[in-house]
């Protein structure tokens, strides 16, 4: 895998909202807090002043990280791909084979993950162990945990 950032537009979209937002709203508000801390006076033992450049840190961390995902975008359009396999953007539907229990999986974009609903990044060792894998196919991946088993039984794109 590069080190490029596979992503729909809408992906792309919402990273880049969130980006904004915090440039023009959250942010300023940190520095607003952090200028009327400086303002009491002694800063050795403001915890307000103190609080505030935490703050600002985090901010900065997380502006730098969006900023990070959007120079790296691959933008990708779900519809040019392939559908008899899994693929980025698909819905598959497999058997976990040790627990005989059917789990869904969608595999989207950075800023379209929701791992309560099942929406997991392309590039997590889960979705990268089913990648051009087809229903009926067997597999075994390896992950933090463990060795997970599965045979793939369905595949759909909803796009």
């Amino acid at each position: 895998m590069s080190d490029r950032i596979p992503m729909t537009r809408a992906g792309y979209d919402k990273i880049k909202n969130d980006l904004d937002r915090l440039n023009t709203v959250e942010l300023p508000e940190i520095l607003e807090r952090l200028a009327t801390a400086r303002g009491e006076g002694d800063l050795s033992e403001n915890a307000e002043y103190h609080g505030a450049q935490e703050s600002r840190g985090l901010m900065e961390a997380r502006i730098n990280l969006l900023r990070d995902k959007l120079s790296r975008a691959l933008l990708i359009d779900p519809s040019q791909l392939r559908k008899d396999e899994v693929g980025f953007g698909c819905t598959v539907k497999v058997k976990d084979l040790d627990f005989d229990d059917e789990e869904e999986f969608t595999l989207v974009g950075a800023g379209e993950e929701d791992y309560d609903n099942d929406k997991i990044l392309f590039t997590s060792p889960l979705a990268q162990g089913l990648v051009g894998k087809k229903p009926g196919d067997k597999v075994e991946i390896e992950v933090p945990r463990g060795t997970l088993k599965f045979e793939v039984l369905d595949i759909r794109f909803d796009q």
